[in-house]
């Protein structure tokens, strides 16, 4: 065990001396982490699988190192490791934007849709998401070491590729050639999945009108989009750009980019104002989770991030915008559809997963979007209750019964569990939202 990391295992032991299901929980989630997702490659890049799935998302290999950046500066060691992570995604990022997950090696093994594939891709479901959690996890890097050679060449094509996917769609009808069908007749044959498992219109999806948001093909969940235009996804999405623009700036001088980037910025940001916030009648004015510019809406919230719960964790407003609050009101209530209470347990679930089933994912986001206390350790009760005596977390569990559970081996919850107790006692992220 890294020396460093075996540090932070003992400060959690230090701040719960008679609590030993706590540390346990931290303990294993970190290794588990450390030990069995992260495989550092040859060519010094770092491949991370999710857990029981072996391939790399984009969005999930960003989430499970996170943790670890609170050590990136003074342990070379694990600021490596995340530096291999970095290079990598930027690999897959110029090999297949519109791809969520990666294989290791070429034609290793791939779903058999309909869409742009590439001998790496293992999935390609287009999801804003997947292209901004590289981006802030490069960012965080900076932030945390100071070490800005990770911005050469190829990190400056990245950035290219992700301005010009997104350009194009903000006008998905007119200028996308983006498709998915999926046609697997293992997974096609559950007829209640059918509408999370492929898109609409021959692939091409539901129709939507211009709004200056970008559209999204899929959610964080992997599950289609009901409508086109998911509202936490475009707010990453004008976090990020902030980022990317402050970089073409400060470190790439390149003002006309930088230019380029902020006004798609500042679109993007339009659109949610203008088309993403519905009046109701219990909680006033909310973001809705999902739009089409052409008047539906969409008001629910899904357990994977970005989820509009974690708008304050991703930066994109503050835990007491009046807003938010609105919003947050709504989704920790039985008017989310998926919401759930029961004997054991209460929060956010997912489509993703059966009825009254609940993520731990979404646990930490309640906790670390909260200004209460009480809130937290409530929260932390539920972590210590609701791993089914495994130590470690999982997706979703049933709120009556805790050892019905989906995926035993599920590393980005592990790390959200991690961050979460970090940041209850202080311990934040280098220039994270939150802190």
């Amino acid at each position: 065990m890294n020396s460093n990391v075996q540090k932070m295992i003992d400060l959690i032991k230090s701040y719960y001396p008679k609590d030993q299901k706590v540390v346990d929980l931290f303990e294993n989630g970190i290794k588990n982490t450390l030990e069995t997702t992260l495989k550092k490659q040859e060519d010094g890049t770092v491949f991370v699988i999710t857990g029981d799935i072996p391939a790399m998302w984009l969005r999930d290999s960003s989430a499970q190192v996170r943790p670890l950046l609170m050590l990136a500066s003074q342990d070379e060691e694990i600021k490596g490791l995340i530096r291999g992570v970095i290079e990598r995604q930027k690999t897959q990022i110029i090999d297949n934007p519109y791809a969520n997950a990666f294989n290791l090696v070429e034609h290793q093994g791939h779903h058999d849709d309909l869409t742009l594939m590439t001998p790496l891709t293992w999935e390609a479901k287009f999801e804003v998401d997947s292209l901004c959690y590289p981006i802030q996890l490069a960012y965080l890097y900076y932030q945390a070491t100071k070490d800005d050679s990770i911005f050469d060449l190829k990190f400056y094509r990245v950035a290219r590729t992700i301005f010009d996917t997104f350009r194009t769609e903000q006008h998905h009808e007119s200028k996308s050639h983006y498709r998915f069908i999926r046609t697997n007749p293992e997974i096609m044959k559950d007829i209640d999945r059918i509408p999370y498992e492929t898109l609409q219109r021959e692939g091409k999806g539901t129709l939507t009108a211009y709004t200056g948001m970008i559209w999204s093909g899929f959610r964080p969940s992997d599950d289609a989009c009901q409508f086109g235009y998911l509202i936490p996804a475009n707010m990453f999405a004008v976090v990020i750009l902030g980022y990317l623009t402050e970089l073409m700036t400060d470190i790439y001088q390149d003002l006309s980019f930088a230019s380029d980037l902020a006004r798609l910025k500042d679109e993007v940001q339009s659109g949610i104002e203008n088309f993403g916030i519905v009046d109701h009648q219990t909680y006033g004015q909310v973001y809705a989770y999902e739009v089409d510019g052409l008047g539906n809406y969409l008001l629910m919230d899904d357990a994977n991030v970005p989820s509009l719960l974690s708008a304050p964790y991703l930066g994109y407003l503050k835990k007491d915008d009046l807003l938010y609050l609105n919003t947050r009101k709504l989704l920790l209530s039985k008017d989310n559809p998926f919401y759930y209470e029961g004997l054991v347990a209460k929060g956010i679930g997912s489509p993703h997963t059966p009825p009254n089933h609940i993520w731990h994912i979404a646990l930490a986001i309640e906790g670390m979007t909260s200004s209460s206390d009480e809130d937290c350790l409530r929260i932390l009760e539920l972590f210590k209750t609701t791993d089914a005596h495994t130590n470690l977390m999982h997706e979703g569990f049933h709120v009556d019964d805790p050892s019905l559970f989906s995926r035993p081996w599920f590393s980005w919850a592990n790390s959200m569990f991690a961050e979460f107790l970090l940041m209850i006692h202080g311990h934040h992220i280098p220039s994270s939202p939150l802190k």
